[in-house]
């Protein structure tokens, strides 16, 4: 493959891996199902947390699960085209990203998405599913001990790079893209819980659980 055509074969991936994630579960599915736009109540994030305020549980489900799976459908997606010759190897962890980005920036939502929680699981699971295990159990563990969804979700961001480099030592090959990659994601994620960060700083973050 020229460089010209690894260039090209690259944009295409990352263009296709953005459009996967700028499809918005949260929206598609309280649609569906008659409920309010999540964009309407609540933090109006679209997201799986915010569909749960709306009371109902399979909504929240079906839409974390969803923006799990086009994380991962856009790394499979990148990894096959690089499997079959029609992309350069290097496409794969960016296009993580790219659906990562999708997510925080969706085209058809105005650019007005997520924090992309559920994506960066999607994208960790496909990218090293070992990886996404250790930083699941990251986020259970604080969930369960602090009832903060946003500080399980930043301490899961802080440990997902870490304990990448450490099991790039000691059980899988560690891939410097990839290293860059699961950084960036890990900034992201932090920076879109900047309000957040505040009210935990001030003690005025909502636990799970508890009305306002």
């Amino acid at each position: 493959m020229s460089s010209l055509s690894a260039i090209a074969a690259t944009a295409i991936v990352l263009i296709l891996a953005y459009l996967i994630g700028s499809t918005s579960f949260a929206v598609l599915v309280s649609k569906s199902m008659g409920l309010r736009d999540p964009r309407s109540f609540g933090s109006g994030n679209p997201g799986a947390t915010n569909v749960l305020r709306s009371g109902n549980k399979t909504a929240a489900i079906l839409t974390l699960l969803g923006d799990t799976a086009k994380g991962w459908a856009a790394v499979v997606l990148a990894a096959w085209a690089a499997g079959a010759g029609l992309a350069p190897e290097a496409a794969v962890p960016w296009a993580g990203l790219a659906a990562f980005l999708g997510h925080l920036y969706p085209v058809f939502l105005r650019f007005k998405g997520g924090k992309g929680v559920a994506t960066a699981l999607g994208v960790l699971l496909a990218l090293q599913p070992w990886l996404a295990v250790a930083t699941m159990a990251t986020w259970g563990i604080v969930l369960y001990v602090t009832r903060y969804v946003s500080l399980a979700s930043i301490a899961a961001a802080v440990f997902a790079p870490c304990y990448y480099i450490l099991g790039g030592k000691v059980a899988w090959r560690m891939d410097a893209m990839t290293t860059v990659v699961i950084a960036a994601l890990a900034v992201l994620l932090i920076v879109r819980h900047k309000a957040n960060i505040l009210r935990l700083l001030a003690g005025k973050e909502n636990r799970l659980g508890r009305k306002k």
